[in-house]
């Protein structure tokens, strides 16, 4: 059976609608999603990378994080093909093993806490395939990576890319 290891922050878990609102209140500020094109929000403002930093690493950020639309229902229908994990690299802000893990019990309970991979480093992943927002988990990764298009990685190029969870049902044809 073939393996697919999917990220969760910006990939199942809509981490910007949390965080621009939060970002703009807590810093006074009016950033748009729009602002985010080819960047994070620490490259955005380095100026206040570790604050921002402290914000996102606090316990319970993403604890309540809307769930990307259609991943659930797709989820669901691949691990009736494909042994499905995912795979979060959670060792940037140790603070949210908790809330992630209860986040991921909650909005996809048919995913089994056996098949959860909190890591820092994705290259140690075994799989065919990868589906993640940020193209450095592919540089070492044995398998295909697949890049879920979100703001700060709307130039980069040289992966096969899916826009939304129907694209991803379409490719593998469920």
């Amino acid at each position: 059976m073939k393996r697919i290891a999917i990220d969760m922050d910006e990939v199942i878990a809509d981490f910007n609608s949390k965080m621009i609102p939060i970002f703009n209140t807590r810093f006074n500020t009016q950033i748009s999603l729009a602002d985010l094109e080819g960047v994070t929000i620490q490259q955005l403002r380095p100026d206040i990378k570790e604050q921002v930093e402290a914000m996102i690493g606090e316990a319970g950020f993403f604890a309540d994080l809307a769930v990307i639309p259609h991943s659930q229902r797709v989820i669901k229908k691949l691990t009736e093909t494909y042994e499905v994990f995912i795979t979060t690299a959670a060792m940037e802000f140790p603070l949210s093993f908790d809330a992630k893990f209860r986040w991921l019990a909650e909005h996809f309970p048919f995913i089994s806490p056996m098949n959860i991979v909190f890591c820092g480093n994705k290259s140690i992943l075994n799989a065919d395939y990868l589906i993640d927002d940020n193209a450095r988990h592919f540089e070492h990764f044995s398998g295909e990576g697949i890049l879920f298009s979100a703001p700060h990685n709307k130039q980069v190029r040289g992966f096969r890319r899916v826009n939304n969870w129907l694209e991803i049902e379409s490719m593998f044809s469920l």
